[in-house]
C-alpha cells in the first residue's frame, strides 16, 4: 500500500479517482464505460480496468501478512515450493534410476504412482534408494485398497532411515471419494479407513494422510469457485467425520492435504488459492483445535493456528489442453504455473506439452520441469515472498487488435470476430 508522507509521492500533486474517470470517460468518447472496460467473471462479479487505495481500505486481506493467520497471502514467511514430478512406477529399479536423474535436475518432489502388486518393504527400499527422505518431499498413490498397507511400509522405511522425521515432509495420498468421482462406486468404509491412515502416519508429522482431489473437478472443466466449494465441503466432510470418530483435532486437520487444478484464468487462479486458505483456516478453527506444544503460533485460547494451514499441491489443468496444437501446451501452462507460484502454494506439477496425446516423452518432462525452474532461477519468484504484493489489481494484456488508446477500427473488429 503506498505511503504518502514518503518524499517520492509527496514530490506529485494527488490525483482523485473522479479526475481519472474524467479522463477515461473522454478517451472513451461517448462509449459506454460498463460495456466497455468492465469485465464480468464466470464467477458472476465485475472487475474495473483500474483499482485506487481506496478500494481496499478496511479489507482484511489487505492487513494480513505472509505466514500469519488466516493465511490469505501465505501460509509461510517465504515463497520456496517443491518442484514435483510424477513417476509412473511399473519397475521399481527403473523408476529409482529416473528419480535419480530428475534430482539432478533440479526435481524436489516426487508422486510415485506405485502398482496394484508388488507393494513390498523391499520394493520401497528399492525404489527410495539414494533419495534422502528429509531432502525431498515424497508422495505416494496407489489403490486405495492397498493404501492402508503402503502407509505401513513408508512409516517404517521413513522412520528407520536415522534423519530428523520434522524435516521429512510428504503424503500418502489416500482419497476417500476417489471412487465416486471417477467411477460413480461408494467406498462404504472411507471413514474407517481415514481414521486408520490418520493414526498409522501419526509418528511423521509432516506427512499428509488424506487428498482432498479438487483437481479432478478442474479437470472436469468446473469453474475456480465451484472447485473451491465442492474441495472446501470435501475437506470439512473429511475433518468432520475425523473428528466424530475419537482423532485429535489438531491431528486430523494437519493430515488433511488440497489438490486444486489451475487453470488459464491467471489472477482468478492466485485469487483461487488466498481465498481457499483464508476459508479453510476459518473452518479448521471453528473446530477449536487445541496446541499441544509450547508455541508462538497459537490463539489466545490455546487454539492451534498451524492447524489451519492448508497444503497445496497444483497441478496444471488437463481440461484445457490442446491435442492438435501441443507447443501451445508451453504457454498455457506456463502462465498457470505463474498462477499457482505468485498464489504460493506448496508444491506444483507441470504437466508435460505432449500429455494429452501420448505418454510423456523424456524431452517434454524436461521441459515441463524447466518451466518451473525458469519461474525460480530467472524470474526469481521464489526469492520474493508473496510476489503480487502491493498489487490493487493485476492486469491481462488487451487484445492485440486493439490500437494503443484502446479502440479498434471497423476493419479490425471484423478480424476480430473472425479469429474468436
Amino acid at each position: 500500500m503506498s505511503k504518502q508522507r514518503e518524499k517520492l509521492f509527496t514530490d506529485f500533486p494527488l490525483v482523485t479517482t473522479e479526475e481519472w474517470m474524467d479522463v477515461v470517460t473522454k478517451d472513451l468518447k461517448g462509449a459506454d464505460f460498463q460495456k466497455r472496460l468492465v469485465w464480468r467473471t464466470n464467477e458472476g462479479f465485475n472487475v474495473n480496468p483500474f483499482y485506487r487505495a481506496e478500494d481496499i481500505k478496511g479489507l482484511a486481506a489487505a492487513e494480513n501478512l505472509p505466514g500469519l493467520f488466516p493465511y490469505i497471502r501465505s501460509t509461510r514467511k517465504d515463497n520456496v515450493w517443491y518442484v514435483r514430478q510424477e513417476i509412473d512406477v511399473t519397475d521399481f529399479n527403473a523408476a529409482n534410476k529416473k528419480a535419480l536423474a530428475l534430482l539432478e535436475r533440479g526435481i524436489t518432489s516426487f508422486g510415485f504412482y506405485l502398482p496394484d502388486e508388488g507393494i513390498t518393504a523391499g520394493n520401497l527400499a528399492i525404489l527410495l534408494k539414494g533419495i534422502a527422505p528429509d531432502k525431498v518431499e515424497l508422495n505416494f498413490n496407489t489403490c486405495i485398497s492397498n493404501t492402508i498397507e503402503l502407509a505401513r511400509l513408508v512409516v517404517d522405511y521413513v522412520t528407520a532411515q536415522n534423519v530428523d522425521l520434522m524435516q521429512c515432509f510428504g503424503s500418502i495420498e489416500f482419497d476417500p471419494f476417489r471412487k465416486i468421482l471417477k467411477l460413480g462406486v461408494d467406498e462404504p468404509k472411507w471413514v474407517e479407513k481415514a481414521v486408520e491412515i490418520v493414526k498409522i502416519t501419526a509418528p511423521l508429522p509432516r506427512y499428509r494422510a488424506i487428498s482432498v482431489t479438487g483437481n479432478r473437478i478442474n479437470d472436469a472443466g468446473a469453474f475456480s469457485y465451484q472447485e473451491l466449494g465442492y474441495s472446501l465441503s470435501y475437506g470439512n466432510q473429511v475433518l468432520s467425520k475425523l473428528i466424530e470418530n475419537g482423532v485429535d483435532p489438531s491431528l486430523a486437520a494437519k493430515r488433511i492435504k488440497f489438490a486444486f487444478g489451475v487453470g488459464p484464468n491467471y489472477f482468478m487462479e492466485i485469487a483461487k488459492f488466498r481465498a481457499a486458505r483464508w476459508l479453510w483456516a476459518e473452518i479448521v478453527n471453528a473446530y477449536k483445535p487445541p496446541c499441544a506444544h509450547d508455541c508462538d503460533n497459537k490463539a489466545d485460547d490455546g487454539t492451534c493456528r498451524c492447524a489451519a494451514k492448508m497444503n497445496i499441491h497444483a497441478t496444471t489443468s488437463r481440461f484445457n489442453q490442446s491435442l492438435y496444437d501441443p507447443y501451445v501446451n508451453l504457454l498455457r501452462t506456463q502462465t498457470e504455473a505463474m498462477s499457482a507460484t505468485i498464489g504460493a502454494v506448496d508444491s506444483l506439477t507441470v504437466r508435460p506439452f505432449d500429455e494429452a496425446f501420448e505418454t510423456p516423452t523424456a524431452f517434454a518432462e524436461r521441459i515441463a520441469a524447466n518451466q518451473q525452474l525458469l519461474l525460480k532461477e530467472e524470474a526469481h519468484f521464489d526469492k520474493i515472498t508473496d510476489p503480487s504484493s502491493g498489487s490493487y489489481i493485476l492486469k491481462r494484456s488487451p487484445p492485440h487488435w486493439l490500437n494503443r488508446r484502446g479502440s479498434c477500427s471497423s476493419k479490425q473488429k471484423r478480424q476480430a470476430s473472425t479469429k474468436r
